[in-house]
């Protein structure tokens, strides 16, 4: 049996539109599912995970230091 697909998120959608990006109601009504999503931010760049070699990194450069004049 197919799993049932969620609901349009319309609570979600008309807050961003309307709320957020404070659209005119005809003009949000109006705009295409691409350009809502190019508002929104959905086809913006994302950035790349950390991997381990750039954890490493920010660890050397911010290393966790204990200091006896702090109590630590």
């Amino acid at each position: 049996m197919k799993a049932k697909p969620s609901p349009f998120p319309w609570e979600a959608a008309m807050h961003a539109g309307l709320c957020l990006l404070r659209l005119p109601p005809d003009l949000f009504w109006r705009l295409t599912p691409r350009e809502f999503a190019a508002m929104t931010g959905a086809f913006r760049p994302r950035p790349a995970a950390l991997t381990r070699e750039g954890l490493a990194a920010l660890m050397a450069a911010y290393p966790d230091e204990r200091s006896d004049e702090h109590g630590g």
